[in-house]
């Protein structure tokens, strides 16, 4: 056996309905696209969305709100996290390279540190923002909250 003497299992391949080749064959005259119209015409394709002529749902919900384009978007990094990730590499200092190599961010992104957790090891901690739960945290313990 090679290659060149495989062969599909029998029954699993049909040959096509040849359409529109004359009277004869059954399937001539419209094709089976019924008479006139855009549907029986080549090159026909529907709009996404198109509801038949009825205004479609995109345009019939209104617009509402806007953006704002000064916001800063912040990924949230709790206090409990910083302390289990003290504990596990054993360091003293926790800034944007240490949460880069841990994952907890990616290198575009603003962190802020939050105060959920409880934290029992002095930090000099490094971030984009912190709530005031978490500097509180941080310096009660003797640590540093510097703001980038």
């Amino acid at each position: 056996m090679d290659l060149s003497s495989l062969k599909p299992a029998k029954g699993s391949v049909k040959k096509g309905r040849r359409l529109g080749r004359g009277q004869g064959s059954g399937r001539g005259g419209t094709s089976t696209r019924g008479h006139k119209g855009a549907k029986s015409r080549s090159g026909y394709s529907k709009k996404i969305g198109f509801e038949g002529g009825q205004m479609p749902l995109q345009r019939r919900v209104p617009k509402f709100g806007f953006t704002n384009i000064n916001r800063k978007e912040y990924k949230g990094i709790n206090i409990s996290v910083l302390q289990t990730l003290a504990e596990k590499r054993s360091i003293e200092k926790i800034d944007r390279d240490v949460l880069l190599t841990a994952g907890l961010i990616s290198k575009n992104d603003l962190f802020k540190i939050l105060g959920k957790g409880t934290l029992d090891k002095k930090l000099e901690v490094h971030a984009n923002a912190f709530s005031k739960s978490a500097v509180i945290a941080i310096e009660a313990n003797n640590g540093t909250a510097v703001k980038l």
